[in-house]
């Protein structure tokens, strides 16, 4: 069996609901699958002496998902002032208008569309609730609204599905795209080594703690999977399908159609950068 310290970001054992940090702590929504690995993490984040807390990703529409969020906040004697979204997934964002029912909070989104409130995201930004500091960092990729959250007094970053606790996620083509992606990761890597980010508080599965271990194997996993795809290509594969078949054969057929729209954003990477014939 595998040492969890010899996997790629050193995944921390045990249940994944509960306290992850001094800040953060995880209600992991009952909505297990191969592509949402245990569940969607929803996250609530306040300072430890605050009575106000803040939500990123309510998950799913599911009335004792949401009640037990509220619930586990109260129990720690915190209301919830707010609510962010790491993207628009249904998997992490269909609950938000009925989650900001019961709370009557705001939803805040980088995509006007999932807003509830006049207040959107920008890159950058600081978000201050009772006294907790979460700063907005733009990470695109997976899709084209994707954010993640730096919690500094954790030494914590909140990916969404930029970054999994479990595995390596889907570049969702055509809205997510492979160079965003690969900025996005080479983001998270300055954070590592510039802002002293150890820990990941992953959308899905479990925290890593070892953030800086995370992004080295998905830069490194990206890499291997172009150089695969571009060979695949070379050998005349020509259709995404086709490649999916020779490159991802060692994967489980029920995640082939996730892996399609990976490799058609790879190929759409590998034309734009004239490696491949389009």
């Amino acid at each position: 069996m595998t040492e969890a310290s010899a996997l790629p970001g050193q995944p921390r054992g045990g249940v994944i609901s509960g306290p992850a940090t001094a800040r953060a702590h995880c209600v992991l929504a009952p909505n297990p699958s191969p592509m949402t690995l245990d569940g969607t993490n929803t996250w609530i984040v306040a300072e430890p002496d605050s009575d106000l807390a803040v939500v990123i990703d309510p998950g799913p529409l599911d009335e004792g998902h949401l009640r037990a969020v509220i619930d586990t906040a109260e129990r720690a004697g915190k209301r919830i002032a707010l609510t962010l979204l790491t993207h628009g997934h249904p998997d992490h964002s269909d609950g938000a208008a009925r989650f900001a029912e019961l709370t009557g909070s705001s939803v805040r989104a980088l995509d006007p569309a999932l807003r509830l409130g006049d207040e959107g995201l920008d890159a950058g930004e600081v978000i201050t609730t009772g006294g907790l500091e979460l700063r907005v960092v733009p990470t695109p990729g997976h899709t084209g609204d994707s954010l993640s959250f730096h919690l500094p007094a954790d030494r914590a970053v909140l990916t969404g599905d930029t970054i999994l606790g479990r595995g390596t996620t889907v570049v969702a083509h055509p809205d997510g795209r492979l160079g965003d992606y690969l900025d996005s990761l080479r983001r998270l890597r300055s954070l590592t080594v510039d802002d002293g980010v150890a820990t990941v508080l992953p959308g899905h599965g479990p925290v890593l703690n070892d953030a800086q271990g995370a992004v080295e194997f998905y830069l490194a996993h990206r890499a291997h999977r172009l150089a695969q795809v571009e060979t695949a290509v070379e050998a005349g594969h020509r259709t995404p399908a086709e490649v999916v078949a020779g490159v991802y054969a060692d994967v489980d057929r029920s995640l082939w159609p996730a892996a399609e729209l990976s490799v058609r954003a790879q190929l759409d990477y590998l034309g734009e950068h004239g490696l491949i014939e389009g």
